[in-house]
This record gives structure tokens, sequence and C-alpha cells, in this order.
């Protein structure tokens, strides 16, 4: 069994390639990162205007953004533990991607908007996995390690 990924499109633009080519960008990034069989996450799609609203509510910054990860095992402030079963399977969280932004930063990149949208997924999922950007440190170790994946999987900047 591999990762259980729950993919919605609210916007109605991703096409079915599109679609496939994000969910396996995924479960190849989960092996990549020896994440267990079985583990979950969602990926939902949206426009600029929703990941503005998000984005607001959750971050406390009014405007859109391009991708924005929810991690189930981290815990934020004022949030009560969780605890699951051990033989539940392992909830990652959730990334919601603006298509919008993907498709005006695939345009500003020069690249395809395949390319950013796995990307942005991938960026979504090692957030989930704990990976972060805080600091110039963790900044290299996470954006190396995007690199290193994308590159794996064949879906380079060039």
């Amino acid at each position: 069994m591999m990762m259980e990924i729950d993919m919605l499109d609210e916007t109605s633009r991703l096409t079915d390639e599109q679609w496939k080519d994000i969910k396996d960008l995924l479960i190849f990034a989960a092996d990549k990162e020896s994440i267990q069989s079985g583990a979950e996450l969602s990926v939902t799609f949206v426009d600029d205007e929703k990941i503005q609203e998000i984005n607001r509510e959750y971050r406390e910054k009014d405007r859109p953004t391009d991708v924005i990860s929810f991690p189930m095992e981290e815990m934020g402030e004022g949030e009560i533990e969780i605890h699951y079963d051990e033989e539940a399977p392992r909830m990652l969280g959730d990334i919601i991607i603006s298509i919008q932004r993907a498709e005006v930063q695939a345009e500003e990149y020069g690249h395809s908007v395949k390319r950013e949208l796995g990307f942005l997924a991938l960026h979504g999922l090692l957030h989930l996995l704990g990976y972060d950007h805080e600091n110039e440190t963790d900044e290299k170790v996470m954006f190396d390690k995007q690199k290193e994946i994308l590159d794996a999987y064949g879906l380079s900047r060039s």
C-alpha cells in the first residue's frame, strides 16, 4: 500500500495529466523520504481569492500566496494534542495550492506549469514533514532536498 492522497480541485482547472503528475511526484517523494505506507495527506487546489482568505485567517497575511501547509503533527499555539491509535495511518496534514499563483509563477520563472505545480506540491509536503525555511540553515536544507527530489523525478528547472 502506498501513501493515500486526497486531492480536491475547487477551481476545476486542473487537467487529468496534472492531477496524475502531482500525485505521482508526491508518492515518489514519500518513498524518497521513507514515509511509511498508508500515510495520508490532502491537497486542495484553490484560486487566489480563497488562498488569500486562508492566508489572512491563519497567517495574518492579507495577500494571496502560492502554497500553504497545515501539518497534523505540529502543534500550534493553544492547540490540544491529539493522540492517534498506533495502528491508524499516519496523518501528515493538508496542502493548499493556488493554481492562479502557480500559472503566474511558471511564466515568471520561465518553466512549465507542470514544474511549478510539482514544486509547490513538494514544497508543501516537505513542510508537512517538518522542513522549514525560517532561517538560512533550514532554508538551505529544505531547498537542497526539493532540488534533489525534483531532479531525481525529472522535474528540474531547466
